[in-house]
């Protein structure tokens, strides 16, 4: 992503990985799974390469592994 991309106040879509995550469309945030909140790129530090998901914190994270915990 750079300053000559478009669209940079939207949405990106990312590839979960273990460890990393793949920029497929550029943007500025993803939404938290759990929470429906807006997390910026440079803040994101939790998510779920299984389920392809991001989660706002811990605590997000937390809650979506107690409710996946013997289904995936």
């Amino acid at each position: 992503m750079n300053a000559l991309d478009r669209n940079l106040d939207a949405q990106a879509v990312l590839q979960y990985g273990d460890g990393d995550y793949v920029v497929m469309k550029p943007g500025r945030f993803v939404v938290c799974a759990v929470s429906g909140r807006q997390i910026p790129l440079q803040s994101l530090r939790y998510w779920s390469p299984v389920l392809q998901e991001a989660y706002a914190g811990p605590e997000e994270a937390l809650q979506r592994w107690k409710e996946t915990q013997g289904r995936v």
